[in-house]
């Protein structure tokens, strides 16, 4: 069972962890959302790091000195066919997903990402604006709710026109037309909210 310090405990040893192996980082998922504004229960951490090299294997095992291990068997092949490297926090026996970034986007949001003091540790987040193209991106119910809490709590300080500009680059790449009209409905909803 994790303990009720799970997170910020977690956020705090990672990176710790991160900042002496000179990783570069950032907090997605549900605890950035709640960071941003909207409380919403979960059972894991998500971050995105950019590794330098293709080693996850010694990443892996960098992690597992510094208080993490690992949650999957086989974990190379896992790794290298999702990107995803699943471990757990042993002190608050809490999931950890870390996904490897990529180029492109993922650089983009490590760029923009916010830091944030959390358990005593620098933790960088995913920029409100980052996190509300990313949720719109999974376009599932509960990442809508995750965008209207986002935009209750931050609405009015959110840079619209970026996350606009950057719904308009997934939407070229993807080919796809229907990531901006979902977004300028919820901006319409909050402002209709707000009067």
């Amino acid at each position: 069972m994790p303990s009720p310090a799970g997170p910020a405990e977690l956020l705090a040893d990672l990176s710790r962890a991160l900042r002496t192996l000179g990783v570069r980082w950032y907090v997605f998922g549900a605890q950035a959302v709640l960071i941003w504004g909207r409380p919403r229960m979960t059972a894991d951490v998500d971050v995105t790091v950019r590794l330098e090299s293709d080693d996850t294997t010694s990443f892996a095992a960098a992690l597992q000195e510094r208080g993490f291990r690992l949650r999957v068997s086989g974990t190379p092949e896992f790794v290298r066919q999702t990107r995803v490297l699943p471990l757990v926090h042993t002190a608050s026996d809490m999931a950890l997903d870390i996904v490897l970034a990529g180029p492109g986007l993922e650089e983009l949001f490590l760029s923009r990402a916010v830091e944030f003091e959390i358990g005593g540790a620098p933790v960088p987040v995913i920029s409100a604006e980052d996190l509300v193209v990313t949720k719109i991106l999974a376009g599932r119910p509960k990442d809508i709710e995750d965008i209207r809490g986002v935009l209750r709590a931050r609405g009015d300080t959110l840079d619209i026109d970026a996350a606009r500009t950057t719904l308009r680059l997934l939407e070229e790449a993807l080919g796809q037309g229907d990531l901006i009209p979902l977004f300028e409905a919820e901006i319409v909803r909050w402002r209709q909210g707000t009067r």
